[in-house]
Formats: structure tokens, sequence, C-alpha cells
């Protein structure tokens, strides 16, 4: 089967200080986007779709398109590699956005600006994630068999293990009944006090450790493309339109198609512990826990 590997890549990265998905955070400088394309690569993904603002481009070929050029399947198969720019080429001509707007639209946006591109079922990773090698296995398998139309899959992770005592995290909290998703609301502000408590700071409602929550490792076909073009253009019509900062995002646009009947989504589980880099302070553990991840064989001594 062939499927395709996008990852988000044009974020700003405002709280880590710097660019986090170009740090070489890996024990020979290896970028943690290349951990999700070696994963992918050998779960069977025959397709890599980076999406990146327009002066990215040669950064992102010598950092890792280059490599991601060079990898083969299990069964051989080389790997297309792709760039889709999410830029104000990609907004609708009878949409002008407000004076002072520089911030990305959001990942709802920069999915659907891969559209020309991907024509198989994909799966959508953030660039500075790791996700661990079951994942990708679980939602290969997954989508091969993934109905063309009206699913999707995603991979949940405990909450518990997506925060940071360095500051609040944003995340998709889900709630799950028989295995499918029935609601994602996406909650910005997620602090881990020093007791071990986990809040939501904007609400001051206190979250069980063992929330499932979305880490943007979703699964779908490329129907899905007419309804993120759909949820867009409704966003850029709304106030939020006229925002210099609002953003469109993913988790929100399958939360309402929940809501509308219109989406199921089947709620995967791995047996893998994510771990990423929402602050700078994040760095050393996540280098730390790359290193014991070659020393254990699960990655060659040299991932490139």
């Amino acid at each position: 089967m062939h499927a395709s590997l996008v990852i988000m890549a044009a974020g700003i990265g405002s709280r880590y200080g710097g660019n986090k998905q170009t740090d070489g955070v890996g024990p020979h400088g290896e970028i943690l986007m290349e951990y999700g394309m070696y994963d992918a690569v050998r779960a069977g993904f025959d397709k890599v779709v980076f999406i990146i603002k327009p002066d990215m481009r040669e950064l992102m070929e010598r950092l890792c398109g280059r490599m991601a050029a060079g990898l083969r399947t299990a069964d051989g198969r080389p790997v297309e590699v792709c760039y889709a720019y999410q830029d104000s080429t990609s907004l609708p001509a009878w949409y002008t956005a407000p004076e002072g707007r520089t911030k990305p639209f959001g990942t709802a946006h920069a999915v659907l600006c891969t559209r020309e591109l991907v024509h198989e079922p994909f799966c959508v990773i953030n660039a500075d994630d790791y996700y661990g090698v079951d994942a990708y296995r679980t939602m290969y398998s997954a989508l091969r068999t993934i109905p063309a139309e009206g699913a999707a899959a995603m991979v949940g992770y405990m909450l518990r293990n997506t925060v940071t005592a360095h500051g609040t995290v944003s995340r998709g909290v889900c709630h799950v009944k028989d295995g499918c998703l029935t609601d994602i609301h996406e909650t910005l502000k997620i602090a881990l006090l020093p007791d071990g408590t986990i809040r939501d700071e904007d609400t001051g409602t206190v979250l069980a450790g063992d929330t499932v929550v979305s880490m943007n490792f979703w699964g779908f076909t490329p129907s899905i493309f007419g309804e993120l073009e759909r949820y867009f253009h409704a966003f850029l019509r709304s106030e939020a339109g006229q925002s210099v900062k609002a953003e469109c995002l993913l988790p929100t646009m399958v939360g309402d198609l929940l809501a509308q009947g219109r989406l199921t989504v089947s709620v995967l589980h791995s047996a893998d512990r994510w771990f990423g880099m929402t602050y700078h302070e994040d760095r050393a553990r996540v280098a730390q826990e790359l290193v014991k991840l070659h020393e254990t064989g699960v990655y060659p001594a040299e991932l490139r």
C-alpha cells in the first residue's frame, strides 16, 4: 500500500525560544523529524511531505530531505519526497489577510496545503515530537483498512506522559468510547503543578493523568481535503479571519466534524512513550532519551 507521512514543520516554535524543528538533539546531531521519517518508512510509508515556509526549502533539504530520499521501505520501495508551502499563496483569492498577520494560519490550513501532493492514505505528525516506533506501525496498519470517506484515525497518548515541568502545554483533550473518539477539546494552558497535579489553567479544572490526548498524530484519506477546505474557508469568513494571531486548528476541525456526525475517528494506542520539546529546558531530557534508544538498538549507531 502507498501511504504518505505529512510532517508539519512551518510553525514558529515561540515558546521553545528558537527553531526546535531543526535543533540537532540526537547523539549525532539528528533532528526529531529524522526519527519520524525513519520509523514511518520502516513501517511501510513510501512518501514524505514536508509542510514548510518557502524560505525553509534549502535548509529542509539539507537537514533531512536528502536523507528521506535515500530511505527504502522494508520491501525495497524508494521514498518520494515532496514540499508543500504554507504561505499566503495558498489562501483563497477572495480573502485579504489583516495587516500585521505573520503567524501561520494553523494546523488545519497546513494540511490543506498538501492537497495537490497527497492522493493516498496519509499520516500527519508534528515536526518536533517523538512518537515512537510502534505508533507508525499501528497507524500504517489502520490506514490499510480505513474507509475512503467519513473515517479517520489517531494515536492517543496519556496526558501524564505529555506534560512538562517547564511551563504550560496545549493538548487536544479527548473523550473515547468503545475505541472511537467522541469529543476533542483543544486545551491551551495545561500545567503540571509541583505536587504532580495536572490542571487546565484557563478553567482551573484538574485533569486525570490517564486522560487520552491528541498529539497531532492523525490518519486520514484524501477525502478529508474537502472538509478541510470548507472548514478553513468558514474560519476565514468569521471574526477569527481578521485576527493577526487566531489559528485554524486540526483538532478543533475534527471535533466539529464529530459533532456533526460527518466523521468517525478510531483511537489507536501505541506501546511507546511520546516525548517532545515545548520549551528549551526540555531539550536535555529528550537528548538523554534518544541516546538510550540508540544504545538499546532501537536505532542504529548513526541514523543518517
